[in-house]
């Protein structure tokens, strides 16, 4: 199975739109009941990927709302539409639920024509400003590898500042996430992180740390958010399947560390699964919403 990183390369954050997940769904399309929760328990989308795909989006959102899931990350834009529904359709879906959808992967890495690719981002804007979203957030840039460089982390710090400033036009905030490579790669003792904290805009560039890539880069999560306390504002709570399986990731920590700064959106992603995408991603949401120290 490919992970997000080369999903994210090579499918471009592929869309999806279809019908049902058996018996997830409330029967003939009646209300759906939710888990009771008042936690603000999020889900990148990214974790049902197959499911979006061979089953659809409306089908999908009725099966996180009856997990107990309330916000929500998408990671299915394309050509003005999000998961190939008009934005306004797409709100509307979501909004019935009683979820909300705050936060959107979606990313066009620099090219030769900073036109075309600043009116791509111009489109994505005004599709996301419309169905209510307040982040955006690139998943991936092509700053690591062997070509890594300072030069090139700046390159595309210029690029996400540019990006931001238009996102916070639409009153909507930037932001990167991280996987592993930005910080194994280290360039005159200094992570690629670091670089690319140095190359952004403080005031209109955000950082998502994904606390599972940064814990597998070597660092420990709670110990970078308190670095970068003033630039990190939203999480990935991931683990190496589901939420809390692996024994390894010190999510107290982590939880506490968020709270003391403030970050309100954090959203679950499952990239691998010990059962079925569905069972690991209603375990991770029963392991957190158990969770004494998850507020």
């Amino acid at each position: 199975m490919k992970n997000r990183r080369d999903f994210i390369k090579t499918a471009a954050f592929a869309v999806a739109g279809g019908l049902a997940v058996p018996g997830l769904l409330s029967a003939c399309g009646g209300e759906v009941k939710k888990a009771k929760t008042n936690k603000n328990i999020g889900l990148q989308l990214y974790s049902l990927r197959d499911d979006v795909k061979d089953l659809g989006i409306k089908a999908v959102l009725e099966a996180v709302a009856k997990m107990g899931y309330v916000n929500l990350e998408t990671a299915g834009y394309s050509d003005g539409k999000i998961y190939n529904l008009e934005p306004a359709e797409f709100k509307k879906m979501v909004d019935d639920l009683g979820m909300k959808a705050s936060s959107a992967h979606l990313g066009r890495n620099l090219s030769e024509n900073k036109t075309e690719d600043m009116a791509w981002w111009s489109r994505a804007i005004d599709a996301h400003n419309t169905a209510g979203f307040k982040y955006m957030v690139m998943p991936y840039a092509p700053i690591g590898g062997e070509g890594a460089s300072p030069d090139t982390v700046k390159q595309y710090g210029d690029y996400f500042n540019e990006i931001a400033l238009a996102v916070a036009g639409a009153s909507m905030s930037f932001g990167y996430h991280n996987h592993d490579f930005e910080f194994k790669t280290k360039i005159e003792d200094r992570t690629l992180y670091d670089y690319l904290m140095e190359y952004t805009s403080p005031s209109h560039v955000f950082f998502q740390l994904d606390v599972y890539w940064a814990q597998v880069g070597g660092y420990s999560p709670a110990e970078v958010m308190k670095q970068y306390a003033d630039r990190i504002k939203t999480l990935h709570i991931k683990d190496e399947k589901a939420i809390g399986a692996s024994g390894t990731m010190d999510f107290k920590a982590v939880f506490d560390q968020a709270y003391s700064m403030g970050v309100k959106d954090w959203y679950v992603e499952v990239e691998r699964y010990d059962g079925t995408p569905q069972e690991d991603v209603q375990k991770s949401f029963d392991f957190l919403n158990a969770a004494e120290y998850v507020k």
